[in-house]
């Protein structure tokens, strides 16, 4: 018998792909002509997240990011954040003072003390509806309106009663019983008017002394023919050191903090 040689390989790389090929399998689309690579998957094809029912990872990434967006509208709505920002600005502005602070810092400032009057409100939330769907014990759903319980809560401790009527009256929505009756769609645009109130009333009360300096000092720079000279250049810094001198930042911090006890 003949031994046979056998035949070189041209291409070495080529047998090696022709044996193990990791690409994925190409499909013929019909009406398009192209071949388009499908990725085999262990779940019919398509990959789901635990705890959005029945929705797909694009979907559920794209509800995710919407979220996100509303994050800054549901602090204003729900929080104190509107009041304490309000304050703040009438206080700048009974001052006279135009850029100091600054918007940054009086945000940050509102955004801190937010955070320290929230934070009992959280710590319940986060007990109550984000262990258990981290833990797949219930579905983000279900997370969510637990999570209207602690709100709730918070905000009926602060609307005023005349507020949430006018928006029942609005939503053509039947008398409630309680105020744990009130649905959420009545209670939230209640809540952030009875803040947008409170937080004119505590700036108006704020801005009532430094007024009254003001005036004593157009008076003054008057009645002493000292028209070339504007008042508020002398009454600027007599505010100031009226409010340093008072320790104004302390007794405003206080007084908005003991408002929400």
């Amino acid at each position: 018998m003949t031994p046979t040689t056998p035949k070189p390989v041209s291409n070495p790389t080529a047998a090696t792909t022709a044996a193990y090929d990791p690409s994925p399998p190409l499909v013929f689309q019909p009406g398009t002509g192209y071949n388009i690579p499908v990725m085999p998957s262990s779940s019919g094809g398509l990959l789901q997240i635990q705890g959005l029912q029945g929705e797909t990872v694009p979907w559920s990434i794209v509800v995710l990011l919407t979220l996100l967006t509303l994050i800054p509208s549901v602090l204003l709505c729900v929080t104190p954040f509107a009041r304490l920002l309000i304050v703040f600005h009438f206080l700048r502005q009974a001052l006279g003072l135009q850029t100091t602070p600054s918007n940054q810092t009086l945000i940050g400032l509102s955004l801190i003390l937010t955070f320290f009057l929230m934070q009992p409100v959280g710590a319940q939330i986060y007990e109550t509806a984000i262990v258990p769907m981290q833990g797949g014990q219930i579905t983000a759903m279900e997370a969510l309106s637990r999570s209207e319980g602690p709100m709730r809560k918070f905000m009926s401790h602060y609307v005023r009663e005349k507020d949430v009527a006018l928006f029942i009256d609005l939503a053509k929505e039947p008398r409630p019983a309680t105020i744990d009756d009130v649905s959420m769609r009545v209670l939230v645009p209640a809540y952030i008017l009875s803040e947008l109130k409170a937080g004119f009333q505590i700036g108006t009360v704020l801005f009532l002394p430094f007024l009254i300096v003001d005036m004593v000092v157009a008076s003054i720079t008057t009645s002493v023919g000292m028209l070339q000279l504007p008042p508020v250049v002398i009454s600027t810094p007599l505010k100031l050191l009226l409010f340093l001198m008072v320790d104004g930042w302390h007794l405003l911090i206080g007084s908005l903090m003991r408002s929400f006890s």
